[in-house]
């Protein structure tokens, strides 16, 4: 299915706003809306997908007209609050059109962390009250048509409807093409982090690409990864994680690396970060402007920098580098600080066609850097 007809569809609902969080799945249907560039829909990338159903309410409010709302099934649990208090039928009854990429769909092989999801992702959608249909590569232009015909009815209602996308649903028309300007490479980057930090702190990654390079070039360092605790899911998270190793633990040196998506995705851990101030903290912001892992789609933050909001929130010590020799200056400066510190570091959209993902299962990753954190503390 070309994701240019099923924006025709999208259109003849009436549609003429869409907003969400990208996704790999639907890499084809983002690129086709990027390349729209705002002729026929307007478009944002939001910060979280519930914000997205908080735009799409207010666009309703004030149009009259439901909008779509795209996202990966692992974003459902971001919309729950606001599905079930403000757009449910039983509160204010807003109408909108979710387009859901079905990672982890049961049958077919995927990363772990989308095990569970993929296969509460339907259950999920009935126990919101959301209507739906799946959709795939055999999907037929009546049949689709039909869809949006059941969807239109939900929507005239009040209600909201969910067209759930299985993988290669979409064909591969023309890609979306995008730069950010800046010359670092992302995976140089974290290599240098790694010389400086690993030996003597515990490093906790963020979903995505920089985890699986960090897992690549630890291995290649150190011969192992045992200091590194990837957070393959729960996009936003990883520097909650980090905090609490940290006021857990006041004498190890916790790293968290971040990407600038997902400090987005969840910005007001700045604000409690800074208030609880870890002397033993220093996060670092790996920023390419854009959801790289699932598409390479500009955030909608692109362009600017969270070193500046860290030190508004107030991080003791906050800098921003471009170049492998002020990142290798950031990181000696941070290392002698006894102090809450960021290091924002620009990258090039930039990876390898040959990285590869990681061998063991999240739990035993898991396992793995908390018997080499604790075998470090008895040692200590």
């Amino acid at each position: 299915m070309k994701a240019s007809v099923f924006l025709q569809e999208v259109k003849k609902a009436g549609i003429r706003t869409i907003a969400g969080v990208p996704d790999s799945t639907l890499k084809q249907f983002c690129d086709a809306v990027c390349l729209d560039g705002q002729k026929q829909f307007r478009h944002y990338v939001t910060a979280n997908e519930g914000a997205a159903v908080g735009l799409a309410t207010g666009v309703y409010l004030a149009e009259k007209s439901p909008c779509l709302v795209y996202l990966q099934n692992s974003g459902l649990g971001n919309i729950i609050n606001p599905l079930a208090s403000i757009a449910n039928g039983e509160v204010y009854g807003i109408p909108m059109l979710f387009v859901v990429g079905w990672r982890g769909e049961p049958g077919t092989k995927d990363e772990p962390q989308h095990a569970y999801q993929g296969k509460v992702t339907c259950e999920l959608l009935e126990v919101m009250d959301v209507a739906y249909a799946v959709i795939d590569a055999a999907t037929t232009g009546q049949q689709l048509e039909e869809i949006f015909a059941q969807a239109a009815r939900q929507l005239a209602d009040g209600r909201q409807y969910a067209i759930v996308v299985k993988k290669g649903t979409f064909e591969k028309e023309c890609a979306f093409v995008w730069e950010n300007g800046y010359e670092l490479v992302r995976e140089q980057a974290l290599r240098t982090i790694l010389e400086q930090v690993y030996s003597d702190s515990y490093i906790v990654s963020t979903t995505g690409k920089i985890s699986r390079e960090l897992y690549e070039q630890s291995d290649a360092l150190f011969g192992g990864h045992d200091r590194l605790f990837m957070t393959v899911g729960g996009m936003g998270h990883a520097s909650m994680i980090a905090c609490g190793m940290a006021q857990a633990d006041e004498h190890r040196k916790i790293v968290c690396v971040d990407g600038d998506g997902a400090v987005m995705m969840h910005m007001g851990a700045l604000a409690f970060l800074a208030k609880q101030a870890p002397k033993n903290f220093l996060h670092i912001v790996i920023n390419n402007a854009a959801h790289e892992s699932v598409g390479s789609m500009p955030t909608g933050y692109s362009g600017q920098t969270f070193s500046q909001v860290a030190a508004a929130c107030g991080y003791q010590n906050t800098c921003l580098v471009r170049t492998e020799e002020e990142l290798k200056a950031a990181l000696v400066d941070a290392s002698g600080r006894q102090e809450l510190s960021m290091i924002e570091v620009m990258v090039r959209l930039d990876s390898r066609a040959d990285l590869g993902r990681p061998k063991e299962s999240a739990r035993q990753n898991r396992m793995d850097f908390m018997e080499a954190y604790h075998q470090g503390k008895r040692e200590a």
